[in-house]
């Protein structure tokens, strides 16, 4: 759930991306997982989808070991884009912050590697570029 006031508007990375409503201090949770807002659908719940089911959901959610299944965000979080430089950081599989201050107006992002265990899924189409994008993965137990 983000917990920062967002707009969606067009985005230079893709597509269309998720921008600041308001000015954000460094080290503000900007999203949490948040349990009855936000879900979460067990793998083998997604392979009994339809194609074009398990398309959106490996499109806008990401794959979260430590929760058993793929998080689909209710709200608008599902359109933060990736970079190799995010102004936002993964601090567990349950919150992001602001690394520094982020500008109303200033797209917010994030690096999908340090939480998404199919991260590399995302960048098949050619759209985006994960070119020296790797993070390390969070920790299991977070």
């Amino acid at each position: 759930m983000l917990l920062v006031r967002t707009y969606l508007d067009r985005s230079s990375i893709h597509g269309l991306g998720l921008y600041a409503g308001e000015d954000i201090r460094a080290g503000t949770l900007i999203w949490e997982l948040m349990d009855g807002f936000d879900f979460v659908v067990d793998p083998a719940t997604v392979e009994k989808m339809p194609p074009v089911a398990r398309e959106w959901i490996d499109r806008y959610g990401y794959l979260c070991e430590p929760r058993n299944g793929y998080v689909i965000c209710a709200d608008d979080a599902r359109f933060f884009n990736h970079s190799a430089d995010p102004n936002t950081k993964s601090t567990s599989y349950l919150h992001t912050v602001a690394l520094r201050d982020i500008e109303m107006g200033e797209e917010l992002t994030c690096n999908y590697f340090e939480f998404d265990q199919t991260a590399e899924n995302h960048f098949k189409d050619g759209c985006h570029t994960a070119v020296n994008s790797k993070a390390e993965m969070l920790p299991e137990t977070a």
